[in-house]
């Protein structure tokens, strides 16, 4: 039976959210210059009514997804009933609706915030707000009018997105089970980095909102203040975003790297550039007016470069330029109305502005603190710009299209090696200006008293780059000057650190910050400029003509238990596994076969990766049916061992095989570790000739170049999907075959039923060995076997060596402390001015 109440309940919760976010935004237009206040209830009442209406939508999606309620087509498209509960949850923001819904949450959130923390600026702030809440919700709301398409629902009924003959015939069909989710967000990453990325973009409307307000009130100066600890905490959770979805890709994709320069990943790092920018010059605005005008541009930028990159994303502009795009669903339209009014808002405002925009008069000295912020802020709006134009060429490619032009320009080949090299340079320059700059903040310096306290952190950062130099052999002249900005920033940041802490552990957010940029500096330089291909192919063969000479080159080959030494280790792969709930990972070859994709039931007596015995008959529970893992052990020459468990995706509805890695994280470096192919588990097993051999019970013999033996014939009273009669007879061989890792036995049988002979060969995958009997000779008590083999089970993996890379990680962690500390003292700030009514 359809339910239709949830989706009938979704629209019209959409249409409330719209209407009362217009109704909000007029309201607190209204209550901008209203002294009486006569709109403020009104305002706020729209606006929780807003907000309930998110959080219902929200809540009714949820409750679809987790009833399984497959009629509906943004259910069946991202869940299944067997996901585990958490990618139930990560499948409500795989499609772009739940995705804008996830945005649309945050917002409402915050703007409940809003309304009771700062009252002085609620009317002009909220109505800017609500003004972006209501681009929002239009790209769900799904109607029609005048033949114009305006937003995708996610409570359309698969029947009315889905021309198929089952819905002629059946109008009320519902599929059974759903497509499921990508296998690329099978990752738990995927469960709190998007929450964790909207959230950032939710976050960035609010400066973005204040500043608005300034130019509106004419309080051209006073919205710095309440914004800068909302700008500093957008930063934090925006880039605590990025790196989390770099780690994603770390983790699970396997072109083995945290960062590969996709537009995607551009469109997100090149609006955090700009807002740590804006940070840079609304905390140098506290000392001098010429950092304000600079402020309103970065600031209202970093949102207008959010809708952009929403409209890069999400408008199918990017065609094959991305693997992470979304496709287009008709909204390309929306984005860019939504763009063009915020852009235009934002020039309008700030031209209208310009001239009452209090600026300094003084001319700005090589040893103030503002010269070297702008500096600092120039050169992360550059990186930026260096970042988006290229990255825009597909929306150049279409402007000019669009105009009846021809545009044939392509983005950079080498997208990693054109991005890296001219980020490179601008990092270098960004440490420098970072560990120096944090003198002029603190302290009022001239030539003479700068190289006092730039001496000992200069002749520090030499050594200590000379000593990594040497055993690290850096030797690449610009990784070189990387390393040596980054280390000098350290000591140099750190020598801040010890005298700002020593009279208020508040005020060193900046200087542990700056010290995490540093870290994460290094760590990219080695865990990326100096990581190290293993499993160089150095036998002479090439493993197919089919593959590209880099797979041939930097790959190995594995046969199952045959090791193979590879750079200071000795590689065997044990075989396929899957991962039960509580047992750890069980072979592949001991199931039988399943109850349910998530119950199977064991074929063979087994013990488990965890050294659980699993007997023969028992049922096992799996986490996920489209997971499968490889065993590979790796032995050191001390004799210690690992193994990892990279991973393969099999979603047949999707047609989808993805490889995810498996890493040893060790304090130095990370192997990383994924399978490249492996046999095509669909592929019609070819098996040799069979050879006859005769033997009798104790006889040893050969299969496959492994010795066997054979122990007894029993006879057999039962067979599994075979019916015995009262006259059928069946008998079945008991041989163990020697392999390199354990003793299989193989248990062939032999059946007489209704007067005809049957045979029901057994396979041991593992030895690619297959054995039948194929006649008995009791006179002679002798028995006839067919031997046949096939070619053994093999993977092709890379394995590469990360090294360093924790410093990047740990760099990470103190960036996030120092945003916090940040944080922590600016709303500080802020709350005893507002205390004080100064706001």
């Amino acid at each position: 039976m359809i339910h239709y109440f949830p989706g009938n309940l979704g629209h019209l919760l959409v249409i409330l959210a719209f209407v009362s976010a217009i109704v909000a935004t007029y309201a607190f237009a209204k209550n901008i210059n209203d002294h009486e206040q006569k709109w403020t209830r009104f305002a706020k009442g729209a606006f929780y009514v807003h907000a309930i209406a998110i959080f219902s939508i929200v809540i009714t999606l949820f409750v679809m997804i987790s009833g399984h309620m497959f009629e509906y087509h943004y259910v069946y498209n991202y869940t299944s009933k067997f996901l585990p509960p958490y990618y139930q949850v990560s499948s409500f923001w795989n499609g772009q609706e739940g995705s804008f819904l996830l945005w649309m949450f945050w917002n409402a959130v915050l703007g409940l915030i809003l309304i009771h923390t700062n009252k002085s600026w609620r009317p002009s702030l909220m109505a800017v707000f609500t003004f972006t809440q209501v681009f929002l919700v239009s790209m769900i709301m799904g109607v029609v009018i005048f033949d114009v398409k305006i937003g995708s629902s996610p409570f359309i009924l698969l029947r009315d997105v889905v021309s198929d003959a089952i819905f002629r015939i059946q109008p009320d069909f519902i599929p059974e089970d759903g497509r499921g989710l990508n296998p690329l967000l099978q990752n738990y990453w995927m469960v709190i980095h998007p929450p964790t990325l909207f959230l950032g973009f939710a976050t960035t409307v609010i400066p973005f909102a204040y500043a608005i307000a300034g130019l509106i009130t004419g309080k051209y100066k006073e919205w710095i203040r309440p914004a800068l600890p909302w700008a500093q905490f957008s930063a934090a959770v925006l880039g605590v975003g990025i790196l989390m979805g770099a780690y994603w890709a770390y983790e699970t994709l396997n072109f083995g790297g945290y960062w590969n320069w996709d537009p995607v990943e551009n469109a997100i790092y090149v609006p955090w550039l700009v807002m740590v920018a804006g940070i840079h010059t609304m905390i140098a605005f506290k000392k001098s007016d010429a950092a304000l005008k600079a402020s309103i541009i970065l600031i209202l930028s970093t949102y207008v470069l959010i809708v952009y990159s929403t409209f890069l994303t999400r408008s199918g502009v990017l065609g094959n330029a991305s693997v992470h795009s979304f496709t287009d669903l008709g909204l390309s339209g929306q984005l860019l109305i939504y763009l063009f009014v915020f852009t235009g808002l934002s020039i309008f405002l700030a031209v209208r502005a310009w001239k009452n925009i209090p600026e300094s008069k003084e001319e700005t000295s090589a040893y103030s603190r503002e010269f070297w912020i702008f500096m600092g802020a120039t050169v992360l709006s550059l990186m930026a710009f260096q970042v988006i134009i290229p990255t825009s060429i597909p929306v150049w490619n279409e402007i000019v299209e669009a105009f009846g032009g021809t545009s044939n320009m392509a983005p950079p080949a080498d997208q990693v090696g054109f991005y890296t090299q001219f980020q490179l340079y601008f990092a270098i320059l960004l440490a420098v200006l970072s560990g120096t700059g944090q003198f002029f903040w603190w302290k009022k310096i001239d030539s003479k008293k700068l190289k006092q306290e730039l001496t000992v952190p200069v002749m520090l950062s030499l050594m200590v780059t000379a000593l990594i130099f040497i055993l690290a052999k850096v030797q690449n002249i610009w990784y070189l000057l990387l390393l040596t900005a980054s280390v000098y920033s350290i000591f140099a940041n750190g020598k801040i650190l010890i005298s700002v802490a020593r009279s208020n552990i508040k005020l060193s957010g900046g200087s542990i910050a700056h010290i995490g940029v540093a870290m994460m500096l290094i760590g990219i330089l080695f865990s990326s400029g100096y990581s190290k291909i293993l499993s160089k192919n150095n036998t002479g063969l090439l493993w197919s003509k089919e593959f590209p000479d880099e797979v041939n080159q930097n790959n190995l080959l594995l046969f199952l238990n045959e090791p193979r030494q590879m750079a200071g280790y000795s590689l065997n792969y044990k075989g396929l596994r899957k991962l039960t709930k509580n047992s750890g990972y069980v072979d592949i070859n001991d199931i039988a076969g399943a109850i349910s994709p998530l119950q199977l039931v064991m074929g063979n007596d087994s013990r488990s990766s965890t050294d659980v015995a699993i007997k023969k008959g028992d049922t096992i529970a799996i986490i996920n049916p489209e997971n499968s893992y490889f065993e590979i052990e790796y032995s050191k020459l001390d004799g210690s061992k690992f193994t990892l468990f990279p991973r393969v995706q099999i979603n047949e509805t999707m047609d989808m095989i993805v490889y995810s890695p498996d890493i040893s994280r060790t304090l130095k470096a990370d192997l990383y570790t994924h399978v490249r192919t492996f046999p095509d588990p669909e592929q019609t097993v070819e098996w040799s000739e069979i050879q006859e051999i005769t033997v009798t019970p104790g006889d040893q013999f050969f299969i496959n170049d492994y010795v066997a033996r054979f122990i007894d014939m029993v006879p057999v009273s039962r067979i599994e999907g075979v019916e015995m009669g009262p006259s059928d007879v069946a008998v079945k061989a008991i041989i163990e075959i020697e392999g390199e890792q354990k003793t299989y036995t193989a248990e062939p049988i032999y059946i007489i039923k209704d007067k005809m002979a049957g045979r029901i060969p057994d396979v041991v995958s593992d030895l690619a060995s297959r054995i039948t009997i194929q006649s008995i000779r009791p006179e002679e008590n002798s028995f006839v076997f067919g031997l046949s083999t096939t070619q053994k089970d093999w993977i092709i993996i890379e394995a590469v060596e990360k090294p360093w890379i924790n410093i990047l990680w740990s760099g990470t962690l103190l960036l996030v402390i120092g945003f916090g500390i940040a944080i922590n003292r600016r709303y500080t700030e802020f709350k005893k001015m507002r205390d004080k009514g100064m706001e």
